[in-house]
């Protein structure tokens, strides 16, 4: 049995290293290296993955997160309305620009914010609202839409775990997630469903006008060459890393399908298993499973990590501290926030190995040793 990782970035290269090694190779004899044609290229093959009118590619996804944010034009101290269980870039970019995140709850099943606890937290200085897709699985973003709306909100989708994923409203209409916001952002980290072989990211929209003030911002606030309209960054994917996200957006799907049914056989194997709920699968949403999470209950977590360490089997906690709890945000007195289910979650979640191409013998290790594990208890 091969050696059991998180996320196999080898053997998935292996699976694709000549068409890989040529995209490579390409770059660096046109010296193409910024804003090269496999940038534009990429571009247009995500915008029509998505069926989304603009993508704008960046260095990574907390610039894009950051950059929708600073398109928006939002004014220091003006509130986002967050979900707490997310990775701290989520949050950490508010406070770089000076705005205010409310943490507020998420839904005890999807683990994505929870669309009343919106609701309860819109004051008057409410300006936005960024919902997580978490783990690969679409928010309830109806209900969100519906609230934004309502009280005039912009709505920014975190899609960074859950890219290809597919939301479906209750009228049947289908749309990808991170395109049925105001703005989408993304990123594609090493691990991600969608990976490169470094940093990069991408924000996506159907308002021309925002696209247009995203395009400034990533690039030094200029629309034309040294002439700079706005306050901007400097924020842009690199041609060699489009030219591997070309190869491997053609497999997302295959991708997908295959983390897919790595979930349906840790499900199968766990079905029976006391003390484990496995992912739930909300019925208007697909699941990518970027991450398999497991909720725990009645099971000593750090002790079942330990003993999966000992029998070289890798797992994560994510996230242990919700960003609520988080010291970088005591001046926003969130530290005292009351959010139950965040709380319970951090305690209680565990996630298991998935990726393309995990092998039977190795799910039928990893189950064996859980199951023996909670067995003991």
């Amino acid at each position: 049995m091969k050696k059991i990782q998180m996320v196999d970035l080898i053997s998935q290269y292996e699976q694709i290293k000549p068409e890989i090694d040529r995209a490579i190779l390409s770059v660096v004899e046109k010296a193409q290296f910024i804003n090269g044609p496999e940038v534009s290229s990429f571009q247009t093959e995500l915008e029509n993955y998505l069926n989304v009118k603009h993508v704008i590619p960046c260095a990574n996804g907390t610039d894009a997160l950051q950059i929708a944010l600073m398109a928006l034009g939002l004014k220091a101290g003006d509130e986002v309305i967050t979900p707490s269980f997310t990775y701290i870039a989520t949050t950490e970019v508010m406070a770089l620009l000076g705005l205010k995140p409310v943490f507020v709850e998420v839904d005890s099943k999807t683990f994505c914010i929870e669309v009343e606890a919106i609701r309860s937290a819109i004051t008057d200085k409410t300006k936005a609202i960024v919902p997580v897709h978490l783990y690969g699985q679409a928010a309830d973003m109806e209900g969100i839409m519906k609230i934004a709306n309502e009280y005039n909100l912009f709505v920014v989708e975190d899609n960074a775990q859950a890219i290809g994923a597919e939301y479906t409203f209750s009228d049947g209409v289908k749309k990808k997630t991170g395109t049925i916001g105001h703005i989408g952002c993304t990123s594609f980290f090493p691990s991600k469903n969608l990976g490169c072989f470094g940093d990069g990211g991408a924000m996506c929209t159907n308002d021309d006008e925002l696209a247009q003030r995203i395009r400034m911002i990533a690039n030094h606030g200029q629309s034309k060459r040294y002439y700079h309209d706005v306050v901007g960054c400097n924020s842009r994917l690199d041609s060699i890393q489009a030219a591997i996200l070309r190869i491997k957006l053609n497999k997302l799907d295959e991708y997908n399908s295959a983390r897919q049914k790595v979930a349906a056989a840790y499900n199968i194997e766990f079905a029976d298993v006391s003390h484990i709920t496995t992912p739930f699968i909300a019925s208007n949403s697909t699941h990518v499973f970027h991450q398999y999470t497991l909720q725990l209950e009645g099971v000593n977590r750090d002790a079942l990590q330990a003993f999966l360490a000992e029998k070289d089997i890798p797992s994560m906690i994510y996230y242990p501290v919700p960003a609520h709890r988080q010291k970088m945000f005591s001046a926003f007195g969130s530290n005292s926030l009351n959010l139950p289910v965040t709380d319970w979650l951090t305690d209680r979640v565990i996630s298991l190995p998935i990726h393309t191409e995990m092998e039977d013998d190795q799910l039928k290790f990893i189950t064996n040793e859980v199951k023996t594990f909670i067995q003991q208890q």
